[in-house]
């Protein structure tokens, strides 16, 4: 059982790691979720690949005067101190962070825990063929409106968590 956690998800502006250009969270408190944090951050490189804008609809005038990766994760600090981190499809999520860590001479966290890989442990294949992270709020109900916003999949991949991990 694991009922207290944070679920991230970042948005890359170009196929480097580094280059985040969203980040979403949504802290969850004994199986609730008791708050959420979500900022543009200014990539790092600062282009944007079309294919990576087709996704998330996010641009260099989003995010010209947006803060930096680094200032962005040492201001919350505080909030994440003690929670394990999630994501759906956390080797992703992990590695961006942990890249973004590593330019701004920050340390990177602790591993993540990953939805993605609970549902594939706990939901069989002829059940639901996709665990993408819309597939599975269809699945259980869970609203997604706006898939690809760090946000909406932060909050989206906490209620996965709270379904999945306490099975």
């Amino acid at each position: 059982m694991m009922d207290s956690f944070i679920a991230v998800d970042v948005e890359t502006a170009n196929f480097n790691p580094s280059s985040i250009c969203a980040i979403g969270a949504a802290k969850v408190e004994n199986g609730i979720i008791t708050d959420t944090r979500y900022t543009l951050v200014n990539p790092e490189p600062g282009w944007f690949a079309r294919r990576c804008v087709a996704v998330h609809g996010l641009t260099e005038d989003d995010t010209w005067d947006a803060p930096s990766f680094g200032t962005v994760w040492k201001e919350w600090q505080p909030w994440l101190k003690g929670f394990t981190l999630v994501a759906h499809n956390a080797a992703f999520d992990s590695k961006c962070i942990s890249e973004a860590c590593r330019i701004y001479q920050l340390e990177p966290p602790e591993p993540f825990r990953c939805t993605l890989r609970a549902a594939r442990l706990n939901i069989p294949r002829m059940v639901l063929p996709s665990k993408s992270l819309d597939s599975l709020c269809d699945f259980f109900g869970i609203r997604l409106e706006h898939h690809h916003n760090a946000l909406d999949d932060a909050v989206a991949c906490a209620q996965l968590g709270i379904i999945l991990f306490n099975q």
